[in-house]
């Protein structure tokens, strides 16, 4: 559950050691310590753009804005309110649900940054805020106390956004902002800022890259894999491994009965059962509906079937409760069943053995395991099945 804290830890300590271990850069390549900030950041916001990642967009483009002005106009007041306006604009768009960028809604974030830009500029040309900016609470650097604050909000709305299920985009959001303020602390140092700069956008493109892969590898209702992740997995496993086939008896009834949010619910306990229940190198995944399918690399299949009647008796351990009333709906019961993979059958073949094997599970009463070492079972469905 922790894998997308990898790539941010990583960044960031490939950071450290570049300003710790590498060299000044050379005179004629002193631009790049600009450029490559700018080139990634304009990279950051395309991407975020392209996948309709609305909080990384607003990071990546506050971040932009800001690394601009500082570049143009570098003052005390530049950096105070490129400090707090960053963060200030990644705390909005958490504080707001994540709608994506399409119809429009794009350019109210770009209009509000050029709206802070505009009104930074007004300020910065006018008024002699020199007083001002020895007050305790915007006085830099390093960083502002009231930018700071920003900071801490920012991290800690993200993270919070990204519990329990340390989802990539906010766990990488909750990692930049912690390498821009990093960036923020050591503005007099042109080197370390803009590799800490660079450190966050990097972090960024990276969590929008992760969670476009989660996206179209992971069932959103249950956050188990999807079947193209089953797919792509079973295409690389070598044999031995076993497979369970898994359906929730019934299934049709809860929906009919108690309607779709609550045949939701039964799919999510259903899921967490799976979660609880496969370790290691297994792989639970949602099949289709009210399928799953659980593969078990190494796995014999007396093991497996084990597995399966373990899994079985912690879904009927369970009861069904209603959020909104708190009444007891009642208990659920899944079926499955178990095949060996043979070598020399196709992926496709090998599932469908797995759900002969479900259907005579079904056929035999539910809330069973049948694996193909059944024979009458496996008999019974082949004959009914073939009919």
């Amino acid at each position: 559950m922790l894998r997308p804290a990898w790539p941010v830890a990583a960044i960031l300590a490939a950071a450290v050691l570049a300003v710790l271990l590498s060299p000044p850069l050379p005179p004629s390549l002193a631009g790049m310590r600009t450029l490559g900030p700018y080139v990634l950041l304009v990279a950051a916001a395309g991407v975020s753009l392209w996948f309709n990642r609305e909080r990384a967009f607003v990071l990546a483009a506050s971040l932009l804005a800001g690394f601009t002005a500082n570049d143009y106009l570098p003052d005390a007041l530049t950096y105070a309110a490129f400090a707090t306006l960053v963060p200030l604009n990644v705390l909005l768009s958490l504080a707001l649900p994540e709608r994506g960028l399409r119809f429009g809604r794009v350019w109210r974030w770009v209009a509000l940054l050029f709206f802070e830009l505009f009104l930074f500029y007004v300020l910065d040309q006018n008024l002699d805020v020199q007083e001002a900016m020895d007050h305790w609470l915007v006085r830099s650097p390093p960083t502002p106390f009231i930018g700071r604050l920003a900071f801490a909000a920012a991290f800690a709305a993200a993270v919070a956004r990204s519990w329990p299920n340390h989802t990539p985009l906010e766990t990488g959001v909750a990692g930049a902002l912690a390498a821009f303020f990093i960036a923020c602390e050591w503005i007099e140092e042109p080197r370390i800022f803009a590799t800490f700069v660079t450190a966050a956008t990097m972090i960024l493109v990276v969590a929008v890259l992760q969670e476009s892969h989660r996206m179209a590898f992971r069932d959103a209702l249950t956050g188990l894999p999807n079947r193209r992740a089953l797919e792509e997995q079973l295409r690389a496993l070598e044999a031995p491994y076993t497979a369970a086939m898994i359906d929730i008896d019934h299934f049709k009834t809860f929906n009919d009965t108690w309607g779709h949010q609550t045949g939701d619910q039964v799919l999510r306990l259903v899921a967490n059962c799976l979660s609880e229940n496969v370790k290691g190198r297994d792989t639970a995944a949602r099949y289709g509906g009210e399928e799953f399918v659980v593969i078990l690399p190494q796995t014999a299949l007396t093991d497996a079937v084990n597995l399966a009647n373990q899994i079985r008796t912690k879904v009927e351990s369970k009861k069904l409760v209603k959020k909104s009333t708190g009444d007891i709906l009642g208990v659920i019961t899944i079926s499955a069943g178990v095949t060996q993979y043979d070598a020399n059958e196709s992926a496709v073949d090998f599932l469908r053995r797995a759900d002969v094997c479900l259907y005579a599970a079904k056929r035999s009463g539910r809330n069973r395991v049948v694996s193909e070492a059944d024979e009458d079972g496996l008999q019974s469905a082949s004959g009914n099945a073939a009919a």
